[in-house]
């Protein structure tokens, strides 16, 4: 079944290659999300005060960012049997689904994600303010409860509304903390596997145009003249 149904998408696929060659050709660049890297992030978890909505939002945040950046749809299908804590600073989520294993069947090396520090401990103050025990672990609050799952919509809009109140210029989207952990980390000079490892991207085009984009201004290719010639 499986194989019939990517038989059958091939063809849209080259469609779009086709198209996105075609645009490429016209100087034409697909629009992107501002990135949200440390300090963007930093503005934003500052904003976080208001009660059980701001712990919510603080460890929503850090769990997308410090795990490698996770797809909207990926928070909000995280849930806590996938989630061990290994120490008072330390979890690790194992991510059984994602947008390119969406059945959870094909074996991922990669698939354990650690959140560590601030977000730990962020992760750690939501659930034990919100009571959430089993299944999903990010809900929608209503009164003082921790109710329904947020939808990937839903982790759309936290993300846009702390970006707005944290006075952020710029379009920004929950695909921004996946670029942005990107982007910081070519920044921050880690290496690239590692990061890698933690995106789980399948485009290596992708992955590096964000990568290159936060390590440029820091690469000694650019920095030649002044280095000493002498012998």
């Amino acid at each position: 079944m499986r194989w019939r149904i990517q038989r059958a998408i091939r063809p849209v696929q080259e469609l779009v290659r086709r198209v996105r060659r075609a645009y490429a050709a016209r100087g034409v660049r697909p629009e992107r999300k501002t990135a949200i890297t440390r300090n963007p992030l930093e503005a934003m978890l500052a904003t976080c005060t208001d009660g059980l909505i701001g712990i919510r939002d603080r460890a929503l945040l850090l769990f997308s960012f410090s795990s490698g950046g996770r797809r909207r749809s990926e928070v909000a299908a995280a849930v806590v049997e996938n989630l061990v804590k290994v120490d008072m600073d330390t979890y690790v989520y194992r991510l059984t689904h994602s947008k390119t294993d969406q059945a959870g069947v094909e074996h991922n090396p990669h698939a354990d994600k650690p959140l560590t520090g601030a977000a730990a401990l962020a992760l750690t103050a939501w659930l034990d303010a919100s009571g959430v025990n089993s299944g999903a672990i990010f809900r929608r609050i209503r009164k003082t409860r921790a109710v329904e799952p947020l939808s990937g919509q839903a982790v759309w809009l936290i993300v846009k509304r702390r970006a707005m109140l944290a006075g952020l210029e710029g379009d920004y989207g929950a695909h921004s903390l996946r670029s942005g952990y990107v982007t910081e980390a070519g920044r921050q000079n880690v290496p690239m596997t590692e990061a890698l490892a933690l995106t789980g991207h399948r485009s290596l085009t992708t992955f590096l145009a964000y990568f290159q984009t936060g390590a440029v201004q820091h690469t000694q290719a650019a920095d030649l003249l002044s280095k000493s010639t002498e012998p």
